[in-house]
């Protein structure tokens, strides 16, 4: 008798061991399409430059720069203090100057021209500076200036007086500047600039040392006043 196969039944069927799959390394970084992050970058660190670049900024150049010699600190005692009496002179000796340029000017125009209207413009001209020599030593005495805990106070005037308060955090700028003959006499001019052009403060008439000493306290207390320190 022959055997007939079931067709419900399933034959069983074998199947050969899959291997086992390897270990993933848990230090083993995902791959993904994100670029790759800089480290953040430091703003006050100091810039780099190369060697040889370095070495040409100094090539060929004087050997060393001139700079004044910083002083201590000023006190911000409050206390006023005034402008050097050189100033005066100094005034005086550019404003003799413009006489003698108006005066010759006049004769020329006066005498070799023969235009008469010139006269008119050298008078008034000569009036006004002459009036600026009469009162000049008395404006000088009016210049002042006191530094406080919080901002630098300047005056000037004498009808018309002006008094500004300049605080420390807002200066951008501390600049002093001397022409030929300020230098001569050993004075300076000392320039605030703030955001604010109103604000302003010139102070002429300083001696050299009293301009630098002032400079370097303005930076250095306008610094700490600006990181609110």
């Amino acid at each position: 008798m022959t055997n007939i196969p079931d067709p419900q039944a399933t034959p069983p069927t074998e199947f050969a061991a899959a291997p086992p799959a390897a270990p993933v390394a848990p230090d083993t970084a995902p791959v993904t399409d994100a670029a790759p992050v800089a480290p953040p970058v430091d703003m006050e660190a100091p810039l780099a430059v190369a060697p040889t670049a370095a070495a040409a900024l100094d090539e060929g150049t004087y050997e060393a720069l001139r700079t004044p010699k910083s002083t201590a600190a000023l006190s911000l005692d409050g206390v006023w203090h005034q402008i050097s009496p050189r100033y005066v002179v100094s005034q005086v000796l550019q404003n003799v100057v413009i006489l003698v340029l108006i005066a010759a000017a006049a004769l020329v125009g006066g005498l070799v021209l023969h235009l008469n209207w010139v006269w008119i413009p050298a008078g008034i001209l000569a009036f006004f500076t002459l009036a600026t020599l009469i009162i000049l030593p008395r404006q000088a005495r009016a210049i002042g200036y006191q530094l406080r805990a919080d901002d630098i106070v300047f005056r000037k005037g004498i009808l018309w007086q002006r008094v500004i308060a300049v605080p420390y955090g807002r200066m951008q700028l501390v600049d002093i500047t001397h022409g030929p003959l300020d230098r001569a006499f050993g004075i300076a001019k000392l320039k605030m600039v703030t955001a604010a052009a109103t604000t302003g403060v010139e102070i002429p008439g300083l001696t050299q040392g009293a301009a630098e000493a002032l400079r370097d306290t303005l930076i250095e207390v306008a610094e700490t006043r600006r990181t609110g320190l």
